[in-house]
């Protein structure tokens, strides 16, 4: 029996739900990439959950991290969705992958890092420079962990410098970045598969 392939993108911003979102757009943008290809996903803005700092897997009464962890753990493909701010990741972003930190010791029962056979991706927006630094920051990350970076698996749009614009209200999506997303969704979907029917090798 299959099962279909899903994902969790992760919303990085600093803003909490309802309030809207440029990260939150792309995120679902790309997800909705995914969807065409297979994998059904949903998105989770972390700045909605009580996630303490530290490099735990369970900080203790009343983190929340563990569900979010569960729900990765679950998950085929991790988007990695961020503003940028004065050119990096936000400090919510940051904490994901401090939280992250956990799955360096999780193996399975072969051996294997607890995260292989997952795939990441990442989205980025914001109005200044910082895009491809964010991103070498959001792949290296996860890679240490055990997931896997496909082809093409990223997108960003910046605004004009020191012309303050949010993705979230722009009329339409520019070709260049709609063009990204649909590869980064149809590569993910395509790794996610492969890596399904046939798993790293044992340590």
């Amino acid at each position: 029996m299959t099962t279909t392939p899903s994902a969790l993108a992760l919303v990085c911003g600093l803003k909490s739900g309802p309030e809207s979102s440029s990260s939150e757009v792309m995120a679902r943008q790309v997800l909705g990439a995914l969807a065409e290809n297979g994998v059904e996903g949903e998105s989770l803005r972390v700045a909605d959950h009580h996630v303490p700092p530290g490099t735990g897997a369970d900080m203790g009464p009343g983190d929340e991290w563990p569900e979010i962890r569960r729900r990765i753990h679950e998950a085929d493909v991790l988007v990695l969705a961020t503003p940028t701010w004065v050119g990096h990741p936000s400090s919510i972003a940051q904490r994901v992958l401090e939280r992250l930190d956990a799955e360096l010791s999780v193996t399975d029962d072969q051996g294997r890092p607890g995260l292989y056979g997952k795939v990441a991706l990442v989205a980025v927006v914001g109005n200044e420079d910082g895009a491809h630094k964010i991103v070498a920051d959001l792949f290296q990350a996860p890679n240490d962990m055990g997931l896997t970076i496909p082809a093409n698996g990223c997108t960003y749009w910046n605004s004009e410098a020191m012309n303050p614009q949010d993705y979230k209200d722009l009329d339409t999506t520019p070709d260049a970045v709609a063009a990204t997303i649909a590869t980064a969704g149809r590569n993910a979907a395509h790794l996610a598969g492969l890596l399904a029917a046939r798993q790293y090798p044992a340590a």
